[in-house]
């Protein structure tokens, strides 16, 4: 089944309800014995708020509303140690990631070997958690400093949702114009980062970054360039 990919023309909107969302599979003492295990085997890991995706809907002329609520990081990462089981929590965290173009080039880093989600793997760079609050474009923004050293030099434009379906997740995809003077440096986040053309992205390559590679054929590469896209 293919991933489900929404073309944006305009910025999406966050529609916010207050009350956290909980997931009812797992009793929570179980969530958290299963959390504490985590943490002892990567203490990399910590817990803090994230967005959990309650629906994703267009709302037309391009645009998107995702329906959100405020959710705990340590039940999506407890849904991923459980994958192998068969059992799903049916968290959906809202993330985000940067397709960031110097020329014919796209910046691309190898996820650490500690992190959570495809660790050693190749992707785009950079891309984040969004918090309840935190506007999904300042928190990519913000990821690039620090996950790449580098500054977006405009505000990143939203491109596409696509739905994660490895890791469970909706992400939120930009476009990112960056100071073509500055390179970008390895961080804890990507050990290796460089500028890589499409057609030569290095692997192996994440399952979401296969998916946003296909923003870059010949259909769909005005969404780096800013032209018009189609939904």
């Amino acid at each position: 089944m293919s991933p489900r990919i929404i073309h944006l023309r305009r910025p999406p909107v966050l529609q916010p309800v207050a009350e956290p969302f909980v997931p009812p599979g797992l009793p929570l003492d179980e969530v958290d014995r299963r959390w504490r295990e985590l943490c002892r085997a990567n203490p990399a890991y910590f817990d803090g708020r994230c967005l959990h995706v309650l629906g994703v809907h267009r709302n037309g002329h391009g645009g998107a509303s995702l329906h959100v609520a405020p959710c705990s990081y340590r039940f999506w990462a407890v849904q991923n140690a459980l994958r192998d089981e068969g059992i799903d929590l049916g968290v959906r965290p809202l993330g985000v990631k940067g397709m960031t173009r110097r020329g014919e080039h796209v910046l691309m880093g190898r996820r650490s070997p500690r992190v959570a989600g495809y660790p050693g793997l190749w992707e785009f760079a950079p891309g984040g958690a969004v918090e309840p609050g935190v506007d999904p474009a300042a928190t990519l923004a913000g990821e690039l400093i620090e996950e790449t050293g580098l500054r977006a030099a405009a505000p990143p434009t939203p491109i596409a949702i696509i739905h994660d379906d490895a890791l469970r997740c909706w992400e939120l995809i930009y476009r990112i114009a960056v100071d073509e003077r500055m390179e970008p440096m390895a961080t804890d986040e990507y050990p290796e980062v460089g500028w890589f053309r499409p057609a030569e992205a290095p692997a192996p390559l994440s399952p979401i970054a296969e998916c946003m590679i296909e923003l870059l054929s010949p259909s769909r590469g005005n969404q780096l360039r800013g032209g018009e896209q189609s939904d």
